[in-house]
């Protein structure tokens, strides 16, 4: 939970990134494992979004996909390159629902970690139920909720914490394929009404180009963007327009492209 309500404060924007919400140059990020050796996770990684984007990144598993979200977030620093974003909120794959609260609880936790009364907050939350289709389940606990309406209570945390930035990482890669599609245009949906800057991680190409403005496609790690596909098509988009199939087959080429590494650094 803490991952996905609390941050380091970041630096306001400077002049060169004024404009953009998100502005990442050259970002370099490397780890140790257990054996002290080298893992550089990204690789002179530059990444921009302006207010308003929603920028989805694709990549293979390990490529530094999740490092990049917690680098906007300031849950990391990089070792080398800058790193300058608006105040940003990180929703993780798994809800992270507290299962002895009610639907309300949850949705309004984010306020109440910000100090407003629990009557105020789950009034503020309750508001946004039957925008999000959970009307009627303010009082469910989570257990008695579907996968799909489980990810909208934690999508409504993530926003009612005020942050003009959302990261997410993969939040529909655990449902199935109808409600993930259902999910998909939800997400659109709510957006238009509640507008944030997104930065969307997954591994589902096609739900890339069907949500974002703009795909980034980063190679294996070390990850390095190879890729970049400004997504010039009205919404809403379905999976099989002719634009989008295009476009799903320039980003499985250029996955294709990014040769894997993996291998530890001297």
């Amino acid at each position: 939970m803490a991952t996905e309500l609390k941050a380091r404060a970041q630096p306001s924007l400077p002049g060169s990134a004024r404009g953009k919400a998100v502005s990442l140059e050259r970002v370099e990020r490397t780890y140790r494992d257990r054996d002290g050796r080298a893992l550089r996770a990204l690789d002179g990684v530059s990444v921009h979004a302006a207010h308003g984007d929603l920028l989805a990144v694709v990549g293979p598993s390990g490529c530094g996909k999740s490092t990049l979200l917690e680098l906007i977030c300031g849950l990391q620093a990089p070792d080398r390159g800058s790193v300058a974003c608006a105040p940003a909120v990180l929703m993780p794959q798994r809800d992270l629902l507290l299962p002895w609260l009610d639907a309300v609880d949850n949705a309004a936790l984010a306020l109440r970690i910000a100090g407003r009364p629990r009557s105020e907050a789950r009034s503020r939350a309750a508001e946004l139920f039957r925008d999000l289709g959970l009307d009627g389940f303010e009082e469910a606990r989570p257990a008695e909720l579907s996968g799909g309406m489980r990810q909208r209570v934690a999508f409504l945390r993530t926003l009612l914490s005020g942050k003009p930035v959302l990261c997410l990482d993969e939040p529909f890669g655990a449902l199935d394929a109808i409600t993930r599609g259902e999910m998909q245009a939800w997400l659109s949906h709510t957006l238009a009404r509640e507008p944030r800057t997104v930065v969307l991680v997954t591994h589902d190409v096609e739900e890339a180009i069907v949500l974002a403005d703009r795909v980034v496609v980063l190679s294996a790690r070390p990850g390095r963007v190879i890729e970049e596909l400004e997504v010039d098509i009205a919404r809403p988009r379905a999976r099989t327009q002719a634009a989008v199939l295009r476009l799903r087959e320039r980003a499985l080429a250029a996955l294709q492209l990014g040769a894997p590494s993996g291998e530890a650094l001297a």
